[in-house]
């Protein structure tokens, strides 16, 4: 006799009382899902491809987008073809999510959308094994943005088409808390023919106020469940990604999270510097290469950004020369100073610039380098640009204007590039 044992075709024991609480579940969380604002990002997926992974921050809205794609294509009802569970959820400490797929195509489903998939062991292993044994079924799959799809045993990179969901725009804000729809808009757009984009912003508000609200409460859109509690919500997110995240995807020691804390506390409350390693690590009390391997865990979980003069040439653990944190509302959250002006400026422009374009620490006496072309210099309004009136391509990034005044364009119309 013949006996060929496969796992994947071995029907497990579920009960249905199991499957069926995560179908309720799924449907009580579909039932309060609203289109009315949908991120661009959902445009920028290529939906048709069999295994896509969506990487990001907790709370940019990563859920969301997963339900609001599941509501478009198969409506709030459908549970035959489609269901969205997440991994963190109690039902799978005792059961694999190997048989759970098994069982869900068993009954016909073709679409899962499996979210926080990071809180599960060996989670890239069962999707490669579910992906290449169910050719008819496609995942849409969430996770913290340290995921690493080469990890372990399983090398999903191949399969796998990763698309990473940045903090909210400005542009976004605007259309989610103002209904104040604009269309995004090129680097080109912003550079060569910004006057034409103010002219229209300027003629259904007065931007400055606005985007002065944004660069406090604007990055998240949990803003949506008020301001009260938006800093400690934000304090959570980053205790989070040090205390659990970093723990489980970079077998990072759990008895450092203290000291990369006040790493992030230092980073926080100065002034953007070029990086004096010696100094850095003195006052977070770790050694140079603790530094430099911090720096880049944080940078992994886009908490901060690292900018290198030549991104060409950046070597592992190579020392950047210039750290920001990720966005404007972190610098308020985890500041114990007043925030500085400045940083605010510069943190906000690298933020924003960073999501499709390549930012660099300008080699000339200006800040920054976009795409290894354009020079720009950030500041205020008494910005006058002689430090950078020699060099070809260059522009000033002024936080106090409304109109492009010859190369002094607005701030704030960078943060209509997504």
């Amino acid at each position: 006799m013949f006996i060929v044992l496969n796992k994947l075709l071995y029907l497990p024991n579920i009960k249905p009382t199991d499957m069926e609480t995560l179908i309720r579940r799924h449907l009580n969380r579909m039932q309060n899902v609203s289109l009315d604002f949908v991120r661009n990002t959902m445009d920028k997926i290529d939906w048709n491809e069999r295994l896509v992974m969506i990487k990001g921050q907790r709370g940019v809205g990563k859920t969301t987008l997963m339900t609001q794609r599941i509501a478009q294509v198969f409506g709030t009802t459908d549970t035959t073809k489609v269901l969205y569970v997440s991994l963190d959820n109690i039902y799978f400490s005792n059961h694999s999510l190997l048989e759970f797929i098994e069982r869900f195509h068993s009954m016909g489903g073709t679409h899962l959308f499996l979210d926080e998939v990071h809180f599960y062991k060996n989670w890239n292993i069962e999707i490669k094994n579910a992906y290449d044994e169910f050719a008819d079924m496609h995942f849409v799959v969430s996770g913290s943005s340290l995921c690493n799809l080469t990890d372990g045993e399983a090398d999903l990179s191949r399969r796998c088409i990763t698309y990473f969901m940045p903090s909210l725009s400005f542009r976004e804000y605007l259309r989610m808390f103002y209904n104040e729809d604009f269309q995004s808009v090129t680097l080109n757009d912003v550079l060569t023919d910004g006057n034409r984009i103010c002219t229209a912003v300027n003629a259904r508000m007065r931007p400055l106020p606005l985007f002065a609200e944004y660069l406090q409460y604007g990055c998240f859109p949990f803003q949506k469940e008020g301001r009260s509690n938006y800093y400690a919500r934000i304090e959570n997110i980053v205790n989070n990604t040090i205390d659990a995240e970093l723990p489980k995807l970079r077998k990072f020691d759990v008895a450092n999270s203290r000291k990369i804390k006040a790493l992030l506390s230092i980073l926080a409350s100065s002034l953007p510097f070029k990086l004096d390693t010696v100094k850095l690590a003195t006052m977070a009390e770790i050694s140079r290469n603790s530094l430099l391997q911090y720096l880049q865990y944080l940078a992994d979980a886009r908490l901060i950004n690292l900018l290198y003069s030549d991104v060409n040439s950046v070597k592992r653990l190579q020392k950047p020369d210039k750290i920001y944190l990720d966005n404007p509302n972190l610098l308020y959250a985890l500041s114990s100073s007043q925030v500085n002006e400045g940083t605010l400026r510069e943190v906000f422009f690298v933020n924003q610039l960073s999501v499709n374009h390549t930012v660099e620490y300008s080699k000339t006496a200006a800040d920054f380098t976009i795409d290894h072309q354009y020079t720009i210099e950030v500041g205020g309004h008494s910005k006058d640009g002689r430090q950078i009136a020699s060099v070809a391509d260059s522009f000033i990034a002024s936080a106090d204007e409304e109109y492009v005044l010859g190369n002094k364009i607005p701030l704030w119309l960078f943060g209509f590039l997504y």
